[in-house]
């Protein structure tokens, strides 16, 4: 369901249950975990597999749990959102396809998102009665703003990627994700590295501009300037 390799400085998670559209179930969270979990790539490229990224929770799964297990699975998906959102790595999500409900929060979650033409997004749990519980009613409005993400959440509608463009929900669209996947993979890891954490940052402001100068001293002790002395 979940496989990993790497090529380079890249490690490739990719969705692979192409006829359920990437569908997760209980055990696709636990496998995409740890995927994320084992590599150590300065970059990791997250995308499915066949015609779509990924559709979200595997209904017929969710069709089947108690409410125990239910608050079980919301937990796993938010696991799997903190896992990226941890990683020291630089995770992109290269869109191509439909996202739909915990397709698009997994990719929320991500650092980067870029998309392809062919690429669409859904929240679609107002549609049966749910909602997105792998930390969407967080990050989408973060992401979005407060506005497109009550439309987006309470409408259930799909938009295109040039309409996510705008919105914010990804940052480029391009023909291959794999090519801004490897044009970012070219830079130093440890500024990546930093940058992420830089960026990832919630403290108060004083303590993020202490630890932003103590980091960047850090990178200019290490960075071949030689040329520009």
């Amino acid at each position: 369901m979940i496989t990993t390799s790497i090529d380079g400085a890249v490690g490739i998670v990719t969705l692979d249950r192409p006829h359920k559209r990437n569908a997760l179930s209980p055990a696709g969270l636990d496998e995409l975990e740890a995927a994320i979990e084992s590599l150590d790539t300065p970059v990791v490229h997250l995308r499915g597999a066949g015609p779509a990224f990924c559709a979200g929770a595997d209904l017929r799964a969710v069709a089947k749990l108690d409410s125990d297990d239910a608050h079980e699975f919301a937990r796993s998906g938010q696991r799997v959102a903190n896992a990226i959102e941890r990683s020291e790595s630089v995770v992109i999500a290269g869109i191509d396809g439909a996202a739909r409900g915990g397709g698009v929060e997994l990719a929320l979650a991500c650092d980067v998102r870029v998309a392809t033409l062919e690429a669409s997004f859904a929240e679609t749990g107002v549609r049966l009665g749910l909602f997105g519980a792998w930390g969407g009613t967080h990050r989408l409005p973060a992401v979005v703003g407060a506005g497109n993400a009550r439309d987006l959440a309470l409408s259930g509608r799909t938009i295109d990627a040039e309409e996510a463009l705008r919105m914010g929900l990804v940052s480029r669209i391009v023909d291959d994700p794999a090519e801004v996947v490897a044009s970012i993979a070219e830079h130093d890891p440890a500024a990546l590295a930093a940058i992420k954490k830089r960026l990832r940052d919630d403290a108060p402001p004083e303590k993020q501009d202490r630890r932003e100068a103590a980091a960047f001293a850090e990178l200019v002790e290490d960075a071949d300037l030689a040329d520009y002395r």
